[in-house]
Parts: structure tokens; sequence; C-alpha cells
């Protein structure tokens, strides 16, 4: 009877260690969070089975509601409102697919993890454990996306230790012969600590300030500067043509966040600039729900937010580049970089504008997770990020 008492508590203590280390923003630490789909296995009842997915995802997005509070300006209360809605379709998905029965285990486990990895689910299909298939399978491109997946359908089942054994094994060999992804040839990332004035200071001299940073590092031999997300604030032809001019003489292009903004709402978006002008390169897929993407809006018959082009432009083309673009929320859910990786893209670019995060390790997550995925698909990355 006292055993019986206890074991829910052991398997919620191991489900919030498992979110809090394995996306404590290290990316060999990932790994960790294959902890998850054993204790949801162990659970002997459906209230169990609840309480440990909840102590998972809510270690996991931890940094949330202080983000919120400061993104807002506001006290925690609308953080942690929006981070318990955010775990109900975690929550909810491995409850109803729970079973008792240890042979359908296997089955419901992989349902679940493909319904939080895509739409609608997979909206806030964070702290996926699959992502952990870039630390231990760095290279092996979609066959490690497979093995991680039976991995964890293994994971659930009686043999569990066998495949954590086998799992610790690949995460010790790779561990000892880590390298993070390479930098392409000829691309710079530029990281910023401008803080919340980035986007929504939009003098001319922010930009003159700008356009100095790009030609600081921008030395020989560097072909595209990568700015964060919302650099640039408002795309408009008046900033096009500062930045052309400014451009002129050089053959350095520069890829940077902006929002293009009509009657209906936004598009938080990645512009190409050079002497030759600009251009909208990329629209997101998937901004932040909440506080950008606000779909309720047009429900209402209101205009506002941000619109999600959720299986958009996949790839993009930079110079003879085919580039895998992730903006911000992007890095944190799984659909957008399997997508793109479908067209077998020859670069990752991850830009974030994470002055909002302070104090939290949210931008380390987005860049464990960046990486973890070139990492899995050998692909070069390119990191540029505001604080």
């Amino acid at each position: 009877m006292r055993h019986d008492r206890l074991q829910p508590v052991l398997l919620f203590t191991a489900a919030i260690a498992a979110g809090a280390i394995g996306w404590s923003g290290y990316v060999l630490l990932l790994p960790v969070a294959l902890v998850f789909p054993v204790v949801w296995s162990r659970a002997r009842g459906r209230s169990v089975a609840a309480l440990v997915s909840a102590g998972y995802f809510l270690a996991a997005s931890r940094g949330l509601p202080q983000g919120v509070a400061a993104f807002y300006s506001s006290n925690l209360w609308p953080g942690l409102l929006l981070w318990l809605c955010a775990s109900v379709s975690f929550v909810a998905v491995h409850t109803v697919l729970w079973t008792k029965r240890p042979d359908r285990r296997p089955v419901r486990y992989l349902l679940a993890a493909a319904l939080m990895a895509v739409p609608p689910m997979g909206i806030t299909g964070w702290a996926h454990p699959v992502t952990a298939a870039g630390v231990l399978f760095p290279g092996w491109g979609w066959q490690g996306l497979m093995a991680i997946t039976a991995g964890l359908m293994g994971l659930v089942t009686r043999m569990w230790p066998a495949v954590a054994i086998a799992f610790t094994g690949f995460w010790l060999w790779s561990a000892a012969n880590w390298t993070d992804p390479t930098l392409p040839e000829g691309w710079q990332g530029v990281d910023l600590q401008m803080g919340s004035s980035l986007g929504r200071d939009t003098s001319i001299q922010r930009h003159r300030d700008l356009i100095a940073t790009v030609r600081d590092r921008a030395p020989g031999g560097i072909r595209s500067v990568v700015l964060p997300e919302s650099a640039l604030g408002f795309w408009t032809p008046t900033i096009e043509r500062l930045w052309a001019r400014s451009l002129k003489g050089t053959d350095v292009s520069v890829i940077a966040g902006a929002a293009r903004v009509d009657t209906g709402g936004y598009d938080n978006v990645l512009v190409a600039l050079s002497a030759d002008g600009g251009k909208v390169l990329y629209r997101e897929r998937m901004p932040v729900p909440g506080s950008m993407w606000q779909p309720w809006r047009s429900w209402l018959g209101e205009s506002g937010g941000a619109r999600a082009h959720f299986f958009a432009n996949p790839i993009v083309i930079v110079g003879h580049s085919r580039v895998v673009p992730l903006i911000c929320y992007e890095q944190l859910v799984v659909w957008p970089v399997l997508q793109s990786m479908l067209y077998d893209p020859d670069l990752i670019l991850a830009v974030g504008n994470g002055w909002w995060t302070k104090g939290t390790s949210i931008v380390a997550i987005q860049r464990a997770s960046a990486i973890a995925w070139a990492k899995l698909f050998a692909k070069p990355l390119v990191l540029s990020f505001n604080t």
C-alpha cells in the first residue's frame, strides 16, 4: 500500500526532473527528456499519467510566466495563465492515449508523439523528446529520426531498460565526439544586445547603427550577414531605399527580421537586402500563439495579430543556397524544420528576438533545439539573436 501511494510522487518528481534538466538550454542534456516516456508508461492510472505529463511540460516551459510578465510589463498572473493553457494540449493528448494494456502502449505513444509534432496539437508541441535525436544520432538524418522514434516506442514497453542502456551508449559516444554545427562559408550571424528597443526604435539613427554593425561584421569573404528577428522594425519602401543606398559598392547582402503590416494584420518576415534593393524572403509559419498569432480576432470579425503561414515557404533561395529559415517560436516546435528538411536544404538559419526572456533559459533552449536539428541532418547553422 505504501508503495502504491509513493509511486505517483516518484513518477511526478522524475517527470519534473526530465523537463527541467532536458530543457535547460544545454544541447547535450536534451536526451534527459527521454525519461518522460518511461515515467508516462509506468503510471498505474490515467490520473497519474496526466500528473506526470503536466509535471514534464510545465517544468520544460518554466520560463514562460516570467517571460510573458516581462513582455507585457505586467505581473506573473497573465504568464501563469498562458503557461497553464499551453500545457492543456500536451496533457490532454498523453492522458487520453494512456492505456493500461502494455501491448498497446507503443502505438499509443507513437500516436501521441505524432499529434504533438504537427498542427493543431503541435502548435504548442514544445519540449518534444524527438528533438534529442540530434544529440544521439548526429548526421543520421531521417534514419536518426526513425531510430529515435523506434526507441521512444521501446521506452514504453517492458524492454525499456535495454533501450535506455542503448540510448545511453549513443549519448556518451556523441558527447565524447561532439562538435557544434559548422558556419556556412560566406555567412555571418550577428547577435545584438539591444533589449526591447530593437524593432521599436524606428529612427534613422538606429538603422544607421545597424548598417555600421553590418559593415563591421562583413570583412572580406562574407557575402551574407544575418540580423535578428524584428531588427528592421516595420518593412517600408523608405527603409528599403535607405539600406540599398548604404550597401552600394559592396557585394554584401543582409537578411534581417521585420514586420510587414497591412489592414488585416501583419506578417513576421525575413527580408533580403542588397545594393539592388530588398524583398520579403520568408513569412513566419508559426508566430507565438497568444502574443502574436491571435486567430480569434478573425472569428470575431476583428483585424490585427500576426498571420500563421503553417506550411508555406519551407525553404528560400539565397544566392545559390537553399535555406531553412526558423524564426523564434519555430525553433521550439517540430513540424517546421521537418517539413523543410524534405527539400534537402543547404543550411539552417535561426533568428530570434529574446529580450523579454531575460532571466530565463528560453533563448538557450531555442539555440539548443536549432543546434540539435542541424546536427541530426548535418547542416551548417547560422544563428542571430537579440537579447
